[in-house]
């Protein structure tokens, strides 16, 4: 929770899950087969788990997932499960509870752990938790969050600190590079084994401790990995977009409130998908002074611009 003040998409622009549930049966028929709720906070859209079955419906999506920080998970993930959901991440960056309640707002980090407790609970396996790595900030932890993910069957996933937008105070010297990562890991664990990618378009890279234990690094900070994403982002308004980094979406609002049928949909967005021509990550580490991609007063003046929109 970056910024004190939060300015949200307009309650009138949101997408029904009617619409939502059609919106990923034409991507499905356009050839995309993983899908995944996101946010911001997807648990706190009401009937979450109507629209959950709705997609787990469709037979073409192979691969159901949920992004969540857990707080309302205990409640909801056995009504999620039901409903068809197949994976979680959760997003935690620490496991301290002064330091959660500083970088959240929130003094909530023992709800955030019953919820991952639940969840395994009523049936939920190979759980990934996703870690934001700030030097300075939570790079004291690796070697506990490595541990702690072990004793609960849990996938860790390290994630270097990327200056997308909602990072207003992002610096170049809070990245915590994958080889930093890994200097620490091998400085308490001993050597790490990379191992081979299952999936060349999957953004973690997958390395394996002596013992067994695997975890993985996203570095898309100091390692673009631009060539080989296959990932668009659809915000709760319809807006699309290709790149993480985009300053602007393309609406499919218009296009499926505008009468034309699913066929026809499918091929607008197959078209605009192979024009597309996105190297957010590598436009940014090219430059040579970086700073935060997008400052305060213009996040302020357009929400899309937020993170919290487009699923970062």
């Amino acid at each position: 929770m970056p910024e004190q003040e939060y300015r949200w998409l307009p309650r009138t622009d949101i997408l029904s899950l009617e619409e939502m549930a059609r919106l990923v049966k034409v991507f499905a028929h356009a050839g995309v087969r993983r899908v995944r709720f996101t946010g911001g906070e997807p648990l706190l859209r009401r009937e979450l788990h109507a629209l959950v079955a709705m997609v787990a419906s469709i037979v073409e999506v192979e691969d159901l997932a949920l992004t969540t920080n857990a707080r309302l998970l205990a409640d909801q993930a056995a009504g999620l499960r039901k409903a068809g959901l197949q994976r979680l991440n959760i997003s935690l960056d620490t496991l301290k509870r002064d330091r959660f309640a500083k970088l959240t707002q929130r003094d909530a980090l023992h709800e955030v752990l019953d919820g991952i407790r639940v969840a395994g609970e009523v049936g939920f396996t190979g759980t990934k938790i996703d870690t934001v790595m700030m030097r300075g900030q939570n790079d004291d932890e690796i070697i506990d969050l490595l541990e702690y993910s072990k004793a609960n069957s849990l996938k860790l996933r390290f994630i270097e600190y990327m200056d997308v937008g909602g990072a207003t105070q992002w610096s170049e010297s809070q990245v915590l590079s994958r080889d930093g990562i890994l200097e620490r890991v091998e400085d308490h664990y001993g050597a790490v084994e990379a191992l081979e990618p299952m999936d060349p378009s999957a953004p973690a890279r997958i390395y394996q401790l002596q013992n067994g234990q695997e975890f993985g690094i996203i570095a898309s900070t100091s390692t673009p990995f631009c060539g080989e994403c296959d990932r668009s982002r659809v915000a709760a308004d319809g807006t699309w977009y290709s790149c993480l980094y985009a300053n602007h979406g393309i609406s499919l609002r218009e296009l499926l409130r505008d009468g034309r049928d699913d066929q026809g949909l499918a091929e607008a967005i197959a078209e605009l998908w192979r024009a597309r021509s996105d190297r957010g990550a590598e436009d940014r580490k090219a430059q040579e002074q970086r700073g935060p991609a997008v400052d305060l007063d213009d996040l302020l003046a357009d929400p899309r611009l937020e993170m919290h929109t487009r699923g970062g």
